[in-house]
């Protein structure tokens, strides 16, 4: 058994006190009792309000997600807005998912705001969270909040927090945030007395103009009324994306939609599914069942929030294959830029965003339509802030991240699922139009462009002692770096932390121009990229691995991607991975 420290052990008497609720005293005098090693893991410190906001197990304890911890962000939010906007009247809307929980957070969160004289425009039931981005933009919010943990298992969830743009908070006002809320010291700093004049709760009328938005995405909207009948297989996996997803592919023209009937039910357990991460071949198992059985042309799955989109597409066997991130945001680009190219609505003002740790193969694509490609910090933040930044001089058209997370348009400042499943729909419909699949696009750009192949591995540390393991990694890999990855020479590292690009073995170097972040990155002789970042949401280190070769023709694919990928297991077996 785990000895507690006197800190942590303080941290918990002080939850015995009436500043707390009977239910959230008595939980705790239970843990205190019967279960030390929860109480550490609960107390040892306080929940941190990093640049995304919250995240977090649920259950009692200062390093848990609860009605205080979130009170309390709630408050340094409301203290930061009354100071960003003096002699306003602040506006914030407020969306949740289907998590256990997430309506209570919404609730609490709302009570808040409206005790400190903010106007709340709450959402009746669980929505997208890029609806809710959509939202701040509409109303002329000042800010808006996401109660949502994402794909994390079902034991979390977590608060999102988006600045007037509709973009996630980013600097100076992450850190201004996160300064205000550390001030909350204790619940009883917090204004629990709700104002129910000021908490205006919303819906159908904003579903309306946001699925209007995207319909009007379109760029082939007669090929889709000719393939309306194109098969697709959708899955909210348990989340947020029933309320809009499907609707916005009838809008778009596609009428053959198959739900997944076990899946399109709201549930915060997400009992159909090991992880409700469309990342994972598990969590669309049922979708693809359902695709075989009806003879599906694209399955598309969202995450429990919708900003997030897996697929699957028939490889040219007939089996059903799941795309990675990076393989999905390359055959959408391509449609995209090559429709914007047809149309001719390229001027030479346009633009693509991606995030570092994202296949290069999307740049490539860019520079073969003439369209400018910019690289961001993982997180779609930084793709949000990139289109503030250049928002009346250059054009945005589509962004992206190897996570599975896309965007076309700029009225919503966060990746979107509910555009991401129409575009892609689009794509399989246009395609088809061809007497092609999205297989065939997708072979095609590796035979012009280079075979990119990439894979990610993550290393779970939970807990105190995890996170100080994954911070010691961090510190051996920037003390010690590898001279040799797979026997190629290392000859540059990128360090964002220093925001240093390091030449070896010239020992110069050069400044990186991005925020600063604990992210490392390797480049090898042989063309190997290596990337080594701590999750910023999760007890994880992730480490994205990227290499590019070449494809003579689209029935080679098979073997040289068997190559690439035994490659691949190669460079991170050297590395001593997992």
């Amino acid at each position: 058994m785990n000895i507690i420290d006197e800190k942590t052990l303080a941290n918990a008497n002080s939850w015995l006190s009436e500043d707390f609720d009977q239910q959230t005293r008595d939980e705790v005098a239970n843990l205190l009792e019967n279960n030390i090693n929860e109480v550490i893991e609960s107390f040892y410190r306080n929940l941190e309000f990093g640049t995304g906001g919250l995240r977090g197990i649920m259950g009692v304890g200062t390093n848990r997600m609860n009605k205080y911890t979130v009170g309390m962000a709630t408050q340094g939010l409301a203290n930061y807005l009354i100071k960003s906007f003096p002699n306003q009247q602040i506006k914030v809307a407020i969306a949740f998912d289907s998590r256990n929980n997430s309506s209570y957070f919404a609730q609490i969160s709302a009570e808040v705001l409206s005790a400190n004289n903010i106007t709340v425009y709450l959402f009746d039931k669980l929505r997208p969270t890029p609806e809710l981005s959509f939202t701040v933009r509409h109303l002329k919010c000042q800010s808006g909040i996401v109660i949502t943990a994402s794909h994390n298992p079902k034991e979390y969830n977590g608060y999102k927090v988006y600045w007037n743009d509709g973009g996630q908070l980013v600097p100076p006002h992450d850190d201004n945030v996160i300064a205000e809320v550390a001030k909350i010291s204790s619940p009883k700093k917090v204004n629990f007395e709700k104002n129910s004049q000021l908490i205006h709760v919303i819906g159908t009328d904003i579903d309306q103009v946001y699925l209007q938005k995207v319909q009007e995405l379109s760029l082939n909207p007669q090929i889709n009324r000719q393939f309306s009948d194109l098969k697709i297989v959708y899955t909210p996996i348990h989340g947020a994306g029933i309320m809009c997803v499907p609707q916005a592919l009838e809008r778009f023209g596609f009428k053959n939609i198959h739900l997944v009937a076990e899946q399109a039910v709201p549930d915060g357990n997400f009992s159909t599914v090991k992880s409700p991460n469309p990342e994972e071949r598990e969590a669309l198992s049922m979708a693809i069942s359902k695709a075989q059985e009806v003879g599906a042309d694209v399955v598309l799955a969202s995450d429990p929030d919708a900003d997030r989109v897996g697929v699957a597409i028939k490889d040219f066997d007939g089996n059903y294959i799941l795309l990675n991130g990076n393989q999905t945001a390359s055959v959408m680009f391509y449609y995209v830029l090559n429709q914007w190219n047809s149309n001719r609505k390229l001027t030479g003002k346009e633009f693509i965003v991606k995030t570092i740790v994202t296949s290069d193969l999307l740049k490539d694509i860019a520079e073969s339509f003439g369209v400018e490609s910019f690289d961001v910090l993982t997180g779609f933040k930084y793709i949000a802030e990139k289109i503030k930044e250049l928002e009346g001089k250059k054009q945005f058209i589509i962004g992206g991240e190897e996570s599975y997370g896309y965007l076309v348009g700029d009225f919503v400042r966060d990746k979107d699922a509910v555009i991401s499943c129409c575009m892609i729909a689009e794509t399989a419909a246009w395609a088809k139009s061809q007497g092609k699949t999205m297989y065939d696009i997708l072979l095609e750009m590796y035979v012009k462009h280079g075979l990119y192949v990439e894979d990610l591995v993550s290393v779970t540390k939970k807990g105190k002692s995890g996170a100080e393991e994954i911070a010691q990694m961090m510190v051996d890999y920037r003390t010690s770096p590898p001279k040799t990855i797979n026997g190629s020479n290392v000859i540059e590292i990128r360090d964002y932390k220093t925001s240093q690009k390091i030449f070896l073995p010239q020992g110069n170097s050069e400044p990186i121009n991005l925020p600063t972040s604990d992210v490392l990155q390797f480049y090898t002789e042989d063309g190997t990229k290596v990337t080594v970042r701590p999750s910023g949401t999760e007890p994880k280190i992730k480490f994205y691995f990227g290499i590019k070769g070449e494809l003579k023709d689209k029935n080679s694919f098979s073997e040289a991607n068997m190559i690439m990928k035994k490659r691949i297991e190669s460079i991170i077996k050297d590395m001593k991975i997992g």
